[in-house]
């Protein structure tokens, strides 16, 4: 009974620590990258690094903020997400994700990822 105690609390542990965070505060002059730089310089844990996904990136505050893609150091693309929006971007592989704040005030978002579904 011991033992089977001890495992599960064992695993409930490492699944809280292996859990990513998923919502962030951006500061007027604070740009966050999501992914892209590998592991360890990620702010969120991408399940399918190093192959195209989605980035669902929700906008959980009240100002506007805006998503970058990069590669490379080149600008993919720039989406503006007003308040309560979610935006759906497609990241191929070595893509880059940016969550750029508002330079008015405080911006706060929430990010997830999902696999690519081939429709046959």
């Amino acid at each position: 009974m011991k033992i089977i105690i001890l495992v599960t609390s064992l695993l409930l542990f490492l699944h809280f620590e292996s859990s990513a965070q998923t919502k962030f505060v951006l500061e007027p002059s604070q740009s966050m990258i999501m992914t892209g730089k590998g592991s360890g310089q990620d702010a969120t844990i991408n399940p399918y690094f190093g192959q195209d996904c989605y980035a669902i990136v929700k906008n959980i505050g009240k100002r506007e903020f805006s998503i970058r893609v990069q590669q490379e150091g080149k600008v993919i693309e720039e989406i503006s997400i007003l308040k309560d929006e979610v935006k759906k971007v497609k990241l191929l592989k070595g893509y880059e994700l940016y969550l750029d704040p508002n330079p008015e005030g405080r911006a706060k978002a929430s990010v997830d990822y999902e696999k690519i579904v081939e429709e046959k």
